[in-house]
């Protein structure tokens, strides 16, 4: 056996055994010996990412599916580094060539079906997990990701089946308790309180446990109007979920600030990007947004592309930080002296293939209320719509959202107390935009938008220059995908159930309001 035979033997091994430094090196050893074996760079790309050497990762993947475009492995992989880095339209294209291939590995299937999905392609992660789930129907996480593609294209009951399914495979997978929970109304006959009661015993120091358990017995029992028990128990499910976190609510009040201090007074529109494509639906998280959402994308010439983190990270690529986190004093000093007009045009285009077959476009990311100056200078023609519910009702529906944990900027809802400072902070914001931005942000009641459907949903399309059209009365019909915490409810009439909510709650939140009031905001 020659040297570079058992160098790569030595390499397979290592992939076969994760050994990602040791796969490393001997890659390294051998790519000089074979500069253009496709394998090598595979797993040299593979080992790079496991690492989180990124750049890495997509040179040497880049390099393997150049040299072998007919494997699947190698196509899978590649996309899913460059749906790691956020190069999605990119991570799409791979994904779409890897299933072209027919993969029959549920491993496969499975991964493309996560890229998909993170690339908002909720038709093909469902197609994707379909396959991996037919090749292996006893591992419960592919049911699990089947059932939440399923919930993303509205097929509610086929979800709860998968969801049931996976927990039957394995009750201690316990995010599916929470999901399940929370796919309909449960009523005192009909729940899952004794089944979720009886998996808590000996899980004390598990926090996954504690999580999802106790975040799914507070949706029950409030289902089942035991609002003291629910409380209890959305408490204890986002202590375990915060722990170790380590959030400051001083870190959020800082970058406030300097967001505010980066926009002192109204200036000149710039020479920004004059596309009007875009829609911008901002606010706090649960506070109507995807409602809106899908009011506007039932217009026939409004595509959804969903909550994009595109036009933060074009700013953050642009301002030439390289700080870990995405908005930070690094980024803001950085981004002084951009070119509007290429921010603009970078971030419509990094929005393709997905947009562009329709005049307008929707980004439904709450968060980019953070960006709104940003936003108006590089694309002076979008529109920007924001969101205000009820301040008490918008504080408690973000302490009973366990929001995703990979999400930036949800340190705060951990704690209820956090939670209502950071509305001071946004409330505060907010106001300083309208000052600054003036006649550039439409913000609508939620709860105006449920008492008075029509006018508010005609206010809504006047301000997005859009004709009137009446499919956007009846945007539950809305066949688009949607994968926010309002997936289920999207998919019926408005309701006013949610107005008020936290009267169920007033015993509870003394301190909240405390914290409301001195900062002057009232329900």
């Amino acid at each position: 056996m020659t040297d570079s035979a058992a160098l790569f033997a030595e390499l397979t091994t290592a992939f076969n055994q994760h050994a990602w430094p040791k796969a490393q090196a001997l890659a390294t050893q051998l790519l000089p010996i074979a500069p253009r074996h496709p394998a090598v760079h595979y797993i040299a790309g593979v080992a790079a990412m496991e690492l989180e050497q990124m750049p890495k990762a997509l040179s040497h993947l880049h390099q393997a599916a150049d040299l072998d475009p007919r494997r699947v492995d190698v196509l899978t992989q590649f996309a899913k580094a460059l749906a790691l880095v956020k190069m999605l339209p990119e991570a799409r294209g791979a994904a779409d060539r890897a299933m072209a291939l027919s993969p029959n590995d549920p491993i496969t299937l499975d991964t493309l079906g996560v890229v998909y999905t993170q690339v908002h392609a909720h038709v093909q992660a469902k197609a994707a997990f379909r396959g991996a789930v037919a090749l292996n129907p006893k591992h419960a996480p592919y049911r699990f990701n089947l059932a939440t593609a399923l919930l993303a294209t509205g097929e509610i009951d086929a979800a709860r089946d998968e969801l049931e399914a996976c927990i039957e495979i394995n009750p201690r997978f316990w995010k599916a308790h929470l999901t399940l929970a929370q796919q309909r109304r449960q009523s005192t006959a009909d729940n899952h309180i004794e089944r979720l009661r009886s998996l808590l015993p000996g899980q004390e120091t598990n926090l996954e446990a504690q999580t999802y358990l106790n975040m799914a017995l507070a949706k029950e029992y409030e289902d089942c109007a035991d609002y003291p028990a629910a409380f209890t128990h959305y408490t204890r499910g986002k202590s375990a979920a915060g722990a170790g976190r380590g959030y400051d609510i001083a870190q959020d009040e800082a970058l406030f600030a300097a967001i505010t201090t980066e926009f002192p007074s109204a200036a000149g529109a710039p020479a920004g990007c004059n596309s009007d494509e875009p829609i911008f639906v901002i606010g706090m998280p649960r506070s109507g947004t995807t409602l809106v959402e899908r009011i506007i994308s039932s217009h026939p010439d409004v595509y959804s592309a969903g909550e994009l983190l595109n036009f933060g990270l074009a700013l953050k690529r642009a301002s030439g930080s390289r700080t870990p986190v995405m908005l930070d004093n690094d980024t803001i000093q950085g981004a002084r002296t951009l070119d509007w007009a290429a921010l603009g045009e970078r971030y419509v285009s990094s929005t393709r293939p997905a947009t562009g077959q329709r005049p307008r476009f929707i980004d439904k990311l709450p968060h980019n209320f953070l960006y709104a100056g940003w936003i108006a200078r590089a694309l002076p023609h979008a529109k920007i719509i924001c969101l205000r519910r009820d301040p008490l009702d918008t504080c408690l529906s973000n302490f009973r959202q366990l929001f995703a944990p990979q999400s930036p900027n949800f340190g705060y809802s951990f704690d209820l107390l956090d939670t209502g400072r950071y509305y001071v902070l946004f409330d505060r914001l907010m106001a300083h935009w309208q000052r600054v931005l003036p006649g550039r942000i439409l913000e609508v009641r939620y709860e105006t938008l449920v008492d008075s459907q029509e006018a508010s949903t005609r206010q809504l399309l006047e301000f997005c220059q859009l004709p009137w059209d009446n499919n956007c009365l009846q945007f539950e019909h809305n066949t688009a995908p949607v994968n926010t915490a309002s997936v289920v409810q999207v998919r019926s009439p408005i309701y006013r159930s949610s107005l008020r909510r936290w009267k169920k709650y007033e015993p509870q939140l003394g301190e909240l309001q405390s914290v409301l009031a001195a900062a002057g905001i009232t329900p």
